[in-house]
């Protein structure tokens, strides 16, 4: 190989740097901004009321679908903050910032870390939501975990000492999560999975139960399943058995434009996925409710048939501009889409090999399996030392998932050199501030529904 050639590949491989150098670089950063820059919390100067917020983020939605997603926000202030997403991101833009970039999740609450099936059918825990999914300042996501998770205790009833502990362990496990990261080979710590033996690594034991308990419920939660309950054959073929306003019928316009999209989100998969989806045959579409902030956004339901009986259900969900983005300095993209699918194959290990792209009747959609071995521990039902475990095991996720987008090595040395206690009380002191005005937001919600200002469409349980 010529000095030329070896130039070029340096180029562009990037110049190796000491190890030290880089902890160097971290560690200058707390000259501007210090742990105990981040207790403050910051609301933004332009902050809009509950009542403009909701109207403005109910734009572009289905109108009888409004009154649904103000009920599930309604429940608590936790459900609140799960779709307040860019309240928090214009207040959290008024605060301080390192300056080191990662790809966020962009919505790091507790319920957005959930189980799933890989490929090759082992049960693992991530972060599972990116509709919110831009680069940007790591304190935002690790900001939004903590203050989840002293509302969701609230929620399920734990003293403000037991919510403390939980969110100054979330830290600490980010903290602890990080420098473990940036000792060990990139590749390894590249490709490490959070399987069941994560827990006792971060020393969460007793949360060993609920992992299991919820493991188990997420193996037996496949297309196959749903498929068995909610579908069945008219004689002609296999259509969804409809169940309003959760699973609704669509106009026949409606299903073949989504029929018409497949092929397009079948060029974004890798060539032998392709293969792979390209064997079934589409036999009914559907309309679906899903989750607290994606209430009122299209979702559907694509029944596929394969082998036999098999059946595999597909769900296409429209992917709309991040609620970040108004507050970051990132250039517009071209199908948010295709966005939120490149962040989940960023900071997820393993992501779902059916999960593409494609455009809906002008719109732009993320495509994905539906119950993918999907599976959840519900954070408001957990007991103080069991809320605990989770936040250890939450920031212990949260910093592997940074760590696929800013080396490990600038971070550790940001929260290398001084007592760690100090970052960890400074994010928890944020976080219950958080949660307090995310109680009164949630109280002035209450209030618009009241007095009419907001419909609302409560569940029945």
């Amino acid at each position: 190989m010529g000095e030329r050639t070896r130039a070029r590949t340096a180029a562009a491989l990037g110049t190796w740097t000491e190890p030290a150098e880089v902890y160097a670089r971290g560690r200058a950063l707390r000259s501007t901004v210090d742990f105990d820059d981040h207790r403050a919390m910051s609301l933004a100067p332009d902050r809009p009321s509950v009542l403009e917020f909701m109207h403005a983020s109910n734009v572009g939605r289905l109108d009888e679908l409004i009154p649904l997603r103000v009920g599930r926000m309604l429940a608590s202030p936790f459900a609140f903050f799960r779709g307040s997403a860019g309240l928090m991101a214009g207040d959290l833009a008024a605060g301080v910032s390192t300056g080191l970039t990662a790809q966020l999740c962009g919505d790091a609450h507790a319920a957005n870390f959930g189980l799933y099936g890989t490929p090759d059918g082992q049960i693992v825990m991530d972060i599972n939501d990116f509709d919110e999914t831009l680069p940007g300042p790591w304190e935002w996501d690790l900001k939004r975990l903590v203050a989840s998770l002293v509302l969701a205790g609230r929620t399920g009833g734990v003293s403000d000492k037991g919510c403390r502990d939980a969110a100054e362990d979330a830290v600490r496990a980010y903290r602890t999560g990080v420098r473990h990261l940036a000792e060990i080979p990139f590749l390894d710590s590249w490709s490490a999975l959070a399987d069941e033996s994560v827990l006792s690594q971060v020393k969460a034991d007793d949360l060993v139960n609920d992992f299991a308990k919820a493991a188990e419920k997420s193996r037996r939660n496949t297309s196959a399943r749903f498929a068995t309950k909610w579908t069945a054959h008219d004689g002609e073929r296999w259509r969804f058995i409809t169940n309003p306003p959760t699973l609704t019928a669509v106009p026949d316009a409606t299903a073949d434009a989504v029929v018409s999209a497949l092929p397009s989100y079948v060029d974004t998969l890798r060539e032998s996925r392709r293969n792979l989806i390209m064997r079934y045959g589409v036999s009914d579409v559907a309309a679906r409710v899903v989750g607290t902030g994606s209430v009122g956004l299209r979702n559907y339901l694509i029944l596929l048939h394969g082998n036999g009986q098999e059946a595999l259900v597909l769900q296409a969900k429209e992917a709309r501009r991040s609620a970040l983005a108004p507050f970051l300095d990132v250039p517009p993209v071209k199908h948010e889409g295709k966005r939120i699918v490149h962040g989940a194959r960023l900071v997820q290990v393993e992501t779902d090999i059916l999960l593409g792209w494609t455009t809906i009747e002008g719109r732009p959609f993320i495509v994905r399996q539906f119950r993918n071995r999907k599976g959840e521990i519900d954070t408001t039902t957990l007991k103080r030392d069991d809320l605990d475990d989770y936040g250890r095991l939450a920031g212990s996720l949260l910093a592997r998932a940074h760590n696929r987008s800013v080396d490990p090595r600038l971070l550790a040395g940001y929260f290398d050199g001084k007592d760690g206690e100090e970052v960890d009380e400074a994010f928890t002191r944020y976080a219950f501030a958080y949660a307090d005005r995310t109680e009164a937001d949630h109280a002035e919600l209450a209030e618009l529904v009241k007095t009419g200002k907001l419909p609302a469409l409560i569940e029945e349980d």
